[in-house]
């Protein structure tokens, strides 16, 4: 096939995602497997302002595909915000030949390539890489799967002490805007309610239904609340209730970072690598660039970035009335 790119770069940007090394690993030997170039760039925009880039061989990427985190690091950069700092950017690129992009992040990362790309001539890739599957155009994100399953782990551990000893447990998931860890890790361990930063929550409802459980001598709850929920995390959502039911043992779990790290899940790691892959293609072939790749109907699906940092993903607030049934 006729090349349209002969040297690429591969950053990762943002929340750091269980997934991220197994999607550059695909990036990296796939680019090898065709005759690219391919170059790392450590930490984010950021190593791309500052000049930190560097070749990578397949070698490279041994060893990575289970591992958390990200080898090429990653950082939020507030320089890449301005024009002058993107100038800079493109100025590295086009001193080392770099010709196209793979940009592996979430909305924020998105929206920075979408508008480089826009200024400049590089195109770009994005691969959407997010614990909170927060994306429109996929049906789930790289390090999704991962930090949803390592969020059930640990709540069924804590079931087994709220058991012990008649207690009801807040549980505090991580999700400032989005409300889908929340949710899926609390349908899976059988959680009382789940709080959401995408509905309004009836703390009053939650206060009755519990007392009424109480009533019924079920006294081991689970609520599960995303970080971001209308009323704030889970301390705030004690204060509430221990203000109400004084006579109830209210204990606050915070599950925090963990859910970032660990080693991503075989879904994890067959979703990088199948996208890691496509984007390659799509730098190659000069087809599909300028978009996001994700997975619908378990098909590859092309997004144009510009739509995908538009697009909102919803919620479909059925799941919440599975939840009041199968929780009753």
């Amino acid at each position: 096939m006729e090349k349209k790119v002969s040297k690429i770069g591969v950053l990762t940007s943002g929340g750091d995602a269980p997934g991220m090394n197994a999607a550059i690993r695909a990036v990296v030997r796939t680019g090898i497997y065709y005759g690219l170039e391919v170059y790392g760039i450590v930490r984010g925009y950021a190593g791309m302002i500052e000049n930190d880039i560097f070749q990578m061989e397949s070698r490279s990427v041994a060893n990575i595909i289970q591992r958390g985190g990200t080898i090429l690091k990653t950082a939020r950069c507030k320089d890449f915000l301005e024009p002058e700092g993107r100038k800079r950017a493109y100025e590295n690129l086009k001193k080392l030949g770099i010709e196209g992009l793979v940009i592996i992040g979430g909305d924020g990362s998105f929206k920075g390539a979408q508008i480089f790309s826009n200024e400049f001539d590089i195109p770009c890739v994005g691969l959407p890489c997010t614990i909170d599957k927060d994306i429109a155009g996929t049906d789930f994100t790289i390090g999704f799967d991962t930090a949803v399953n390592t969020a059930v782990q640990a709540i069924d551990k804590i079931r087994d002490t709220a058991d012990a000893h008649d207690r009801l447990f807040i549980i505090e998931v991580m999700g400032r805007d989005s409300g889908y860890i929340a949710l899926h890790s609390g349908i899976a361990t059988g959680a009382e309610n789940i709080m959401i930063p995408e509905l309004k929550t009836d703390i009053y409802e939650i206060i009755n239904t519990l007392q009424e459980k109480e009533k019924r001598k079920k006294l081991v709850n689970l609520l599960v609340v995303a970080e971001g929920s209308e009323l704030g995390g889970a301390n705030e959502v004690a204060k509430v209730l221990k203000s109400k039911m004084t006579h109830a043992d209210i204990k606050v779990c915070i599950l925090g970072h963990i859910q970032r790290g660990g080693a991503p899940s075989c879904m994890d790691r067959v979703l990088a690598s199948r996208m890691g892959y496509a984007a390659v293609e799509s730098l190659l072939t000069g087809t599909n660039i300028n978009t996001m790749i994700g997975l619908v109907n378990n098909q590859l699906n092309y997004t144009p970035l510009d739509q995908a940092v538009k697009a909102e993903r919803t919620i479909d607030f059925e799941w919440l009335k599975v939840v009041k049934i199968l929780a009753s």
